[in-house]
């Protein structure tokens, strides 16, 4: 029997061990997606307890607790942080075979050296000792710590980019960069918030947007200013892909119902999407950006906890739109007229697996490897079922030596913990073909391999 979280956790063979140990393990950390705050990198800010780090905002761990039946009082209502955190730590024991159970522990095994297991019995010891460790624990520690060379968050078209400048400025050994994120610009499906968009975007820029060529010359404006600012990369949240072209007058008439509150219908809610997703997409090939796409959530599901707690309350799931013809004629469209950039594909529902990771190999032109990428397993498939699954269809249908790797995808500096799940899952896998004789046993290329996939395929696919 192995023990738990030892040394070889997930590594079941002797060549996956070798792997990882000799090939993986020390690899810098390139995340290339992620939602960390720029201000807190900035002020290299310290936390003030356990729950600060790990628990606050952490929607993952708030829908394990309600599912445990926690009280939402306990989870983000009024109560203390520490009585909080005494409510995770009793739910953590409910979370075996939940990825929640083996993140939770590799996080408090890194950086806190704690191998206790979480439960209501150690919650204050753990509590405290981790508490103790804070002070020297703050954000640019962090990413050091876990050998981030480079890091992208997530970026709203009109934010100043002003602690990306300061970051920039003080540099620490890790680039900080932002992504153009241009969702808030298309959500004509959702007036309140289109609107509080193009009027902040109208103040940033200093001028009125009266018209949809206006906001289309805004949204080029800032992806400039972008660009200036060291972003290369543009990333876009979907229901689904989005193909329905429109005339220009077409989208003026979308443009202005919106603005004035008014219906617009589910087709033209496509007609426009399409336009402003084919513009930016045009700005990115001609920038030589690359493009994310992270299609197939269905959000705010429970409106009763949306009112009280807001958005990204934990209360999103997996989506089951239809998605392959429009994915097809959307970059079918840019691909004829040689404007396709790099893009990478996310896709949240395993079901279309295989349609995402064959229709990355429709559009690959030669002129980079791996061009168009069918991307890590993403929100509920950043586990390991679900990262085995996304690597066995890219390695069946198209170049798993290729891929760019892992991300966080996450809001806490504690989830570099993944980019180690991760790696331990790829050697794992190699590593059993090998000595299922699946796979050669020449180890020097298959190291490469694994660090190509850990490190240098991102570097230089996105060539930040």
């Amino acid at each position: 029997m192995k023990e738990f979280l030892s040394e070889d956790f997930l590594l079941q063979t002797e060549t996956a061990k070798r792997l990882y140990f000799d090939y993986a393990a020390a690899m810098p950390v390139i995340d290339y997606h992620n939602h960390l705050p720029p201000d807190e990198i900035a002020e290299n800010k310290t936390f003030e307890n356990l729950y600060a780090i790990w628990l606050k905002g952490d929607h993952y761990k708030w829908r394990a607790m309600r599912a445990n039946g926690v009280a939402e009082e306990f989870i983000t209502g009024a109560a203390d942080d520490y009585t909080k955190f005494r409510h995770w730590a009793a739910t953590a024991p409910y979370t075996m075979r939940n990825p929640l159970y083996h993140w939770s522990h590799m996080e408090l095994k890194n950086p806190f050296g704690i191998t206790d297991l979480l439960s209501e019995k150690t919650a204050e010891k753990i509590y405290r000792d981790c508490n103790a460790q804070l002070p020297k624990l703050s954000t640019q520690a962090l990413l050091q710590h876990y050998k981030v060379d480079v890091l992208c968050t997530t970026d709203d078209p009109a934010d100043s980019l002003e602690h990306h400048r300061t970051i920039a400025a003080n540099p620490f050994g890790t680039r900080v960069l932002p992504t153009f994120r241009p969702d808030r610009a298309m959500a004509v499906d959702n007036p309140e918030m289109f609107n509080s968009f193009v009027n902040k975007l109208s103040a940033v820029i200093n001028k009125d947007i009266n018209k949809f060529d206006d906001l289309l010359d805004a949204l080029q404006g800032r992806h400039t200013y972008f660009h200036e600012a060291g972003c290369r990369l543009s990333d876009h949240g979907l229901s689904t892909f989005y193909y329905t072209p429109a005339s220009n007058r077409e989208l003026e008439t979308i443009f202005h119902n919106a603005r004035n509150h008014g219906t617009v219908t589910p087709y033209e809610n496509a007609q426009f999407k399409t336009a402003v997703l084919l513009a930016v997409c045009t700005w990115n090939q001609e920038r030589g950006w690359a493009q994310q796409f992270h299609v197939g959530a269905i959000r705010n599901n429970n409106s009763r906890l949306l009112h009280r707690v807001g958005a990204d309350a934990g209360v999103d799931s997996i989506g089951d739109w239809q998605v392959a013809e429009a994915m097809s004629a959307f970059f079918d469209a840019l691909d004829k007229n040689d404007k396709l950039a790099k893009t990478v594909v996310y896709n949240l529902n395993p079901s279309y697996n295989e349609v995402f990771a064959t229709m990355a190999g429709n559009f690959q032109d030669g002129t980079v490897p791996g061009k168009i990428q069918f991307g890590s397993g993403w929100w509920f498939l950043d586990q390991k079922d679900g990262m085995e699954k996304q690597m066995n269809a890219l390695s069946n249908m198209g170049l798993l030596s290729r891929f760019v790797g892992m991300l966080t995808d996450s809001r806490s500096f504690l989830s570099y913990s993944r980019h180690e799940y991760f790696r331990r899952i790829l050697c794992n896998l190699i590593g059993n073909d090998v000595e299922q004789g699946e796979l050669p046993n020449d180890v020097a290329w298959l190291g490469k391999m694994v660090q190509d996939i850990c490190y240098y395929n991102a570097k230089a696919y996105f060539g930040f």
